[in-house]
C-alpha cells in the first residue's frame, strides 16, 4: 500500500492532463471569440448602410473600415461585405481599397481585449499588451505608407485589377471552417437560449477572462517547458516558419483576431516574445484574405470587380509586408514602448482605453455627420 502511495504519477501522464486542461480552456476561450463575433454582427444591418454611403471620402472610407470592423471583429466580415457590395454595384473597387486598409486596422481590437486579462499583472501585462498591438502597429505603419501612395498612384487598384486576369475563368465553391464546425454549435446554442446580444457579450468577456487566466496558469506548469520547447524548436524556429504558421493556422480559422489573439497568453507568459510573434501575425494578416477570395468566387455577378476586391486585401497585406518588415524595429518598439507606459500605473492603463475609445467614436461621428 505504501509502494502505491509512494509511486509517483508517471511524467508522461501528467503532461498529457496538463495538456488536455490546456486544450479545453482554449476551446472556451474560441468559444467566447465566437460569442462576441455573434453580439457585434447583430449589429451589421445597421453599419452596412453607413457604409454604402460614406466610402465616397476615402478618408471616410479608411476610418469606416476601422469602425465597421471593430464592431464585427473580424476583417474577413468586412471585406466580404464589401465584395457583396462592389458585385452589386454599390461600391466601386476605387473606393472599396481604403475600407478594405482600415479592415486590417480595426481587427486587432480582439487581441487588445485579451490583453487586458492581465491588468493588476505588471510584467505579464506588458508582454502581453505588447504583443497584442504589434498587430496594430504594422496595419497602423503600413496604412501610413500605403494610403497616400494608392491615392496618388493607385497602385493596388491597378496591380489588382491586372492580377485578376489569372483568376478570371476560376468557378466558384465554398469551404467550412473546421473551427466554426468544432465551435459554433456551442456558442450559437448559448446565444439562443440568451437570446439578448449584451448578455452574449457579458458571458463571452466572462468566459474569455476565466479561460485565458487558465490556460496561463496550466501553461505555467509543468507544460509550460514543453511547449516552449516545441514552439521555439519548430512553429517559431525562424522568419518563414513563423509566417507560414500565420498564414496557414488563419486560412484554416478564417479570422486572424482568433489566430492572433490565441498567441497572447504564450507572450504573456514569458514563453514567447514580440520579436518571435510579429512574423507570426504577418502571417495571420495573409491568411486572412482567403476567406473574401473563397467569397469572391462564389458570387455571380461582377465576378471580375469582385475578385479584384479580395485580391486588394491580399495585395495590401504583401506590399506592408515588403515595406514594413525591412524596418520591423520601428513597430515593434513603438508597441513595446506604449506596453511599458500603459502598464506603469492605473492611470497610464485608463487614460489609453480613453484615447483608444475616443479613436473610435470619433470616426463614427464623423460618419453620421457626413
Amino acid at each position: 500500500m505504501t509502494d502505491l502511495h509512494n509511486r509517483k504519477v508517471p511524467e508522461n501522464l501528467v503532461i498529457a492532463v496538463e495538456f488536455l486542461k490546456v486544450l479545453f480552456f482554449v476551446y472556451c476561450f474560441l468559444v467566447s471569440i465566437d460569442l462576441m463575433g455573434i453580439a457585434f454582427k447583430a449589429s451589421r444591418d445597421t453599419v452596412q448602410p453607413i457604409l454604402e454611403h460614406a466610402t465616397a471620402n476615402p478618408f471616410l472610407g479608411l476610418v469606416l473600415g476601422i469602425v465597421v470592423t471593430s464592431i464585427i471583429q473580424s476583417s474577413s466580415s468586412t471585406t466580404s461585405i464589401v465584395v457583396g457590395l462592389v458585385s452589386g454595384g454599390v461600391l466601386s473597387l476605387q473606393n472599396a481599397i481604403p475600407v478594405i486598409m482600415g479592415a486590417n486596422i480595426g481587427t486587432t481590437v480582439t487581441n487588445t481585449i485579451v490583453s487586458f486579462g492581465y491588468v493588476g499583472r505588471k510584467n505579464e501585462f506588458e508582454r502581453a499588451f505588447g504583443a497584442s498591438i504589434v498587430h496594430d502597429m504594422f496595419n497602423i505603419y503600413a496604412t501610413m505608407i500605403l494610403f497616400p501612395i494608392e491615392l496618388l498612384t493607385g497602385l493596388i487598384y491597378n496591380t489588382s485589377v491586372g492580377l485578376e486576369n489569372v483568376f478570371e475563368k476560376m468557378g466558384g465553391f465554398d469551404f467550412i471552417s473546421p473551427l466554426k464546425i468544432i465551435v459554433h454549435p456551442v456558442a450559437g446554442m448559448i446565444s439562443e437560449v440568451v437570446d439578448n446580444h449584451i448578455i452574449v457579450l457579458v458571458i463571452a468577456f466572462v468566459i474569455l477572462f476565466l479561460s485565458l487566466k487558465q490556460i496561463v496558469d496550466n501553461m505555467k506548469g509543468i507544460v509550460m517547458e514543453k511547449i516552449e520547447n516545441i514552439l521555439n524548436k519548430y512553429l517559431f524556429r525562424n522568419v518563414l516558419i513563423s509566417l507560414f504558421f500565420g498564414i496557414i493556422l488563419t486560412a484554416i480559422v478564417q479570422s486572424s483576431s482568433v489566430t492572433t489573439s490565441i498567441i497572447i497568453p504564450l507572450v504573456g507568459a514569458g514563453i514567447l516574445t514580440v520579436e518571435q510573434i510579429f512574423p507570426y501575425t504577418l502571417g495571420a494578416n495573409i491568411g486572412t484574405t482567403i476567406t473574401a477570395m473563397l467569397a469572391a468566387f462564389t458570387v455571380s455577378e461582377h465576378k471580375d470587380l469582385a475578385v479584384s476586391v479580395a485580391l486588394a486585401h491580399l495585395i495590401f497585406n504583401v506590399f506592408g509586408i515588403t515595406v514594413i518588415y525591412p524596418i520591423k524595429k520601428i513597430p515593434i518598439w513603438t508597441a513595446k514602448t506604449i506596453a511599458r507606459y500603459v502598464s506603469k500605473s492605473k492611470k497610464h492603463f485608463l487614460l489609453f482605453l480613453v484615447i483608444y475609445i475616443l479613436l473610435h467614436i470619433v470616426p463614427i461621428v464623423f460618419a453620421f455627420f457626413d
